[in-house]
């Protein structure tokens, strides 16, 4: 298999996969040139902006203290006048607040874990769910899925976007879904070795864990029927795609979405280019900004990604500020839709541990609720094998019995899997033994093994 990096295209794997999607295939806007795209945009930025000028409290208060109307937007570049929106923002509404349609017109609401015990709540009329369907379909197709695939998806389902947004759209592509959501590493391998299908759906670093399975039962991976793996909710470099083709004998491909603006979905990288992920801009619209001035930057700048959605009804977003770093670029495989490039980092602290968004105030919370736990702890994130893990170091309260520190951080522990969803190794150590902030505090120790780009 040849394997592109930068903007390198996949032969071997095109004529692998069948070749590139033929034209006529594509939806409309994927076919649209640049002109045609922006006067899309513009009509349907407008409707946006009056439909949560007039439906969304918080819109119309922030949009007035900004001394910016719906009618002011009278060009795409007018959009850099209007407020961002932030977590914080949605968090401030929880829960239904950010809705822009009654609640009977909501077919369905997911959430993500919240730092104050509130989740940023996200709603999708019909028509929404369509969409996302749609985008999600046009995403699979992207990556050499086709209508008769069996498409084997391990994102976890429930309020988490990942399962049910991979689901509907492999269905809506017209794939035959196996619906295993995560966990069970051995039953994802037999199920791979007696269902047969050909796209998995996952996190990389899950990915990673099952192609180990496979050898762990004298299988090889090389072998299985898998030849396209979609992979997403997590960053990931340009050795672990090679590191996953070569084990496994697919093309990985890359998707993007977050839950605020959509779900997966967002931009999803083409297997004939792989060379940066294309945003379905017909319906979410990109700007990147200096996270520290808010200034729009020109295209090819890396700077903070933002996003405002086009067409979504139930709860629309303008210029939401995604904290993820990347810069944007000229369309490619569809080349009247620009490309972001791989995230790079984030401008705030949170981690993304196994495809779950993790903050350090939601530790604290727990390690604060925990009888003979000092408030004084500190997170180190490392690498066990394939997969990044996470301790938490705790210092016992001063009066805390020897033998309740075990208890303590079994409390710990299990209140973090219960509330967070994520497994974690607690240590609980002796008073004042950790270090102490100065200035700024730093929670996080990143000692995870990073190689590649």
């Amino acid at each position: 298999m040849t394997t592109a990096t930068g903007n390198t295209g996949t032969d071997e794997g095109i004529r692998r996969l069948g070749s590139a999607p033929d034209p006529a295939l594509l939806d409309p806007a994927e076919r649209m040139g640049v002109d045609e795209l922006r006067a899309l945009q513009l009509e349907r930025l407008q409707w946006t902006l009056r439909h949560v000028y007039a439906n969304v409290p918080h819109y119309r208060t922030a949009f007035d203290a900004a001394g910016v109307h719906p009618d002011d937007c009278r060009e795409l570049a007018d959009l850099a006048r209007f407020p961002t929106t932030s977590k914080a923002d949605l968090r401030e509404n929880y829960p239904f607040g950010m809705f822009a349609v009654p609640q009977e017109q909501v077919r369905r609401v997911h959430a993500s874990s919240g730092t104050t015990g509130r989740p940023t709540v996200v709603g999708y009329t019909e028509d929404d769910i369509e969409t996302w369907a749609t985008v999600m379909a046009r995403s699979i197709r992207a990556a050499g899925g086709r209508a008769g695939d069996k498409l084997h998806n391990a994102y976890g389902y429930g309020l988490f976007t990942g399962g049910l947004g991979a689901h509907y759209g492999a269905e809506k592509l017209g794939c035959t879904v196996i619906p295993v959501s995560g966990g069970m590493t051995p039953r994802q391998v037999q199920l791979i070795q007696d269902f047969q299908p050909r796209v998995i759906m996952v996190t990389p670093s899950y990915l990673l864990t099952i192609i180990d399975e496979f050898e762990k039962q004298g299988l090889d991976p090389r072998a299985c029927s898998l030849q396209i793996g979609i992979f997403g909710a997590e960053p990931w470099t340009e050795e672990m795609r090679r590191e996953m083709e070569e084990r496994l004998d697919i093309e990985a491909i890359d998707i993007y979405g977050l839950s605020e603006v959509m779900g997966p979905g967002i931009a999803q990288e083409c297997v004939e280019t792989k060379d940066g992920l294309h945003i379905w801009e017909d319906h979410f619209y990109p700007e990147v900004i200096d996270p520290d001035t808010g200034e729009v930057l020109p295209e090819g700048e890396r700077g903070e990604l933002v996003f405002t959605s086009l067409t979504k009804q139930a709860m629309p977003v303008i210029r939401y500020r995604t904290r993820d770093l990347t810069r944007l670029l000229p369309g490619t495989a569809r080349p009247g839709m620009r490309r972001m490039e791989k995230v790079t980092g984030r401008t705030d602290d949170m981690i993304i541990l196994r495809g779950v968004n993790v903050f350090p105030t939601q530790i604290e919370e727990v390690v604060l609720r925990t009888p003979g736990l000092s408030p004084h702890f500190s997170l180190e994130l490392t690498t066990r094998g394939r997969m990044d893990h996470l301790t938490v170091h705790v210092e016992a309260r001063p009066d805390c019995p020897t033998d309740r520190r075990a208890a303590a951080a079994g409390e710990v522990g299990q209140a973090v899997k219960d509330t967070i969803g994520i497994t974690v190794d607690v240590s609980v150590v002796d008073p004042e033994t950790l270090a102490r902030s100065v200035g700024k505090l730093q929670r996080l120790t990143d000692r995870r093994e990073r190689s590649g780009a």
